[in-house]
């Protein structure tokens, strides 16, 4: 049984059932992004309504789903999704889950921090280059002064810090020991969630209050940050991951509202860092010529999922969550679930075999 398996108390339900977006009509609507595709789908904020395609829309095989749905469910997955531009082409759900059950996302979530760093500083209430203690003080790590004022806000993003990741994921001063300058060690670490500090301290709110006004509420996600362990997880349901797959595919654009700068994503998706070439702030990538893997400091030759598309790029979590999108196909893909085989913290085998069956569905 994972960690998360057994967390699911009465109080959440209650404060998720409290947590939908809310004040939507009140917020300002922006001007048109130049880039944005207006063929794209976008659901309505304040509505269970998601328009749908049919397979033979999109002229793909149909004999190919009930394979991959097979598949799915063998691999212990509770609900599945792909979106093509926006539209809803296959929703599945398994092991009595539902539309309205939610899921954590695991270190998918850290997708989410990614896309508020992003718009805190298009905000200039932050600046990616700044260090760490700028914002939250010195002292909050056990590294020497002089170590600690090396770690910037994009190290944290990039997992550079320099931190040692051996003491877990814990983000007290002692878990937080210097064992390498920052920038010169890509390290898969928990200290990413410094960066919701950064922000509560820039913006004079709580992480929650900021994350709420300036993401959730303006694409209609439902959901919450939950403190589990060491870590603040976000639950939602499958529509709500999907959402935030879709404003991810649109450039960070929402109808005429540009959410998250086009810019900044654009970076946040390349390579970020010299030293892990399939890592981007907090998303991984797929198409280059090596890959690191988290609690590894060994560098693998070859593609991150070779069966997938060269340009996919995706938000993944413990136990296989999942967030594949791809541009050249218009595709955004949702896996939630428990773990497909064995436990593990992000890539496993399951993703290549997944996109074997999906490749036979979509091509």
């Amino acid at each position: 049984m994972n960690q998360f398996s057994n967390i699911f108390p009465l109080i959440f339900l209650s404060l998720f059932l409290n947590c939908s977006s809310e004040n939507v009509d009140e917020i300002p609507q922006e001007e048109t992004p130049e880039t944005v595709d207006t063929s794209l789908y976008f659901p309505p904020l304040n509505s269970t309504t998601w328009e749908t395609k049919s397979i033979s829309d999109v002229n793909w095989n149909a004999a190919q789903l009930q394979p991959l749905l097979n598949y799915l469910e063998e691999k212990n997955t509770k609900s599945f999704i792909i979106l093509h531009k926006g539209k809803i082409v296959v929703e599945n759900y398994f092991d009595d889950h539902t539309e309205t059950s939610p899921w954590y996302w695991a270190s998918a979530g850290k997708t989410l921090t990614t896309a508020i760093a992003g718009i805190a500083q298009e905000e200039s209430l932050i600046n990616l280059n700044d260090k760490v203690s700028d914002y939250i003080g010195t002292g909050w790590t056990s590294a020497s002064l002089e170590k600690e004022n090396l770690i910037t806000c994009k190290n944290l993003l990039s997992m550079t810090s320099g931190l040692d990741d051996s003491f877990g994921d814990g983000i007290s001063p002692s878990n937080l020991q210097y064992v390498a300058d920052a920038g010169t060690r890509w390290a898969y670490h928990g200290v990413f969630l410094k960066m919701q500090d950064v922000i509560a301290s820039a913006s004079n709110q709580t992480w929650d209050d900021y994350f709420n006004t300036k993401l959730k509420n303006r694409i209609g996600m439902t959901g919450a940050w939950i403190q589990t362990g060491n870590t603040n997880v976000y639950w939602s349901t499958t529509r709500s991951m999907a959402r935030f797959g879709l404003l991810i595919s649109a450039n960070g654009a929402w109808e005429n509202a540009q959410i998250i700068p086009e810019n900044f994503l654009n970076e946040a998706t390349s390579t970020t860092q010299s030293i892990n070439e399939a890592y981007g702030y907090m998303w991984w990538i797929n198409g280059k010529s090596s890959y690191h893997l988290p609690q590894s400091q060994l560098e693998f030759p070859g593609e991150l999922i070779p069966n997938a598309p060269q340009d996919m790029y995706c938000a993944l979590g413990k136990n296989d969550q999942k967030i594949y999108i791809v541009p050249s196909k218009d595709l955004v893909i949702i896996r939630m679930g428990n773990t497909a085989d064995d436990s593990n913290f992000a890539l496993s085998d399951f993703d290549n075999v997944l996109w074997e069956k999906i490749n036979l569905l979509i091509n």
